[in-house]
């Protein structure tokens, strides 16, 4: 059954709520990971400090009681309600069923064509020698993952740029590959059209710590080592030079 323009602006609100939620589990991990070290610094201080004091001064044992105290109660807060809360893709739920990948490749430029870049103007130049070759995958997932980084690509790109989508097979693996030419300040610009949230495309475009991706694209990490593979983001160039993403997938038995 062909997809009507309802079905298709359902489907990309509920790709990007995808990409939302995904976002801010990785948000929060970020801010567990981070919080822990200098509290876990503060408790061992003050338990230094515990020794240097005199137990004679009620006062000074007082407040290094406090600290301890507090830093536990931050610990606790970390472990009740931020890591309980990305517990839904921390330990990502897939199913696993083999498919063909050429069909996925055309989907998901189908679902990118629609809720953005006709609007940009953009062009998809899809290279597809997959073949008869099966992934052994969660095809949703994996297709949420490329409507991701081809949406990615297309929120990065100067109105009428072509974006080259190519999947390649190995004996063991698939790769999918998105590369552009690089335009960080269409992210920001507001006279384009857009489908990633403004915080997102924001914090995009921002530079990024050594071994640390965009935040928004936290979704295709999640998807690509719950199916144990990988999923490479370099910092985004700057403008007008090359820019790339790849997915990489166990590939099954044909």
């Amino acid at each position: 059954m062909a997809s009507t323009p309802q079905n298709r602006t359902e489907r990309t609100a509920r790709l990007c709520a995808e990409v939302a939620l995904f976002m801010r589990d990785h948000v929060l991990s970020r801010v567990s990971h981070d919080l822990r070290s200098p509290l876990n610094a503060i408790h061992s201080w003050a338990y230094v400090l515990e020794r240097k004091i005199d137990n004679a001064d009620a006062a000074a044992q007082r407040a290094l009681g406090g600290i301890r105290t507090g830093v536990e109660q931050q610990v606790k807060l970390l472990e009740t309600l931020v890591d309980t809360t990305r517990a839904q893709t921390r330990k990502l739920h897939i199913e696993r069923e083999p498919f063909a990948p050429a069909a996925l490749l055309a989907d998901a430029v189908d679902d990118v064509r629609v809720s953005l870049g006709d609007a940009r103007g953009v062009s998809f130049e899809v290279q597809d020698p997959t073949g008869a070759a099966m992934l052994d995958g969660d095809r949703e997932r994996i297709g949420q993952a490329l409507w991701l980084m081809l949406a990615f690509a297309v929120e990065t790109s100067a109105p009428g740029a072509s974006i080259a989508f190519a999947a390649n097979v190995t004996v063991t693996a698939a790769q999918f590959e998105v590369k552009w030419r690089a335009t960080p300040r269409a992210l920001t610009d507001e006279t384009l059209a857009h489908v990633l949230e403004p915080f997102a495309r924001t914090q995009a475009s921002e530079p990024q710590e050594a071994g640390r991706h965009a935040w928004v694209l936290a979704l295709c990490q999640r998807v690509a080592e719950a199916h144990g593979g990988r999923f490479e983001a370099p910092a985004l160039p700057g403008e007008g030079e090359d820019a790339v993403l790849v997915l990489n997938v166990p590939l099954s038995g044909v």
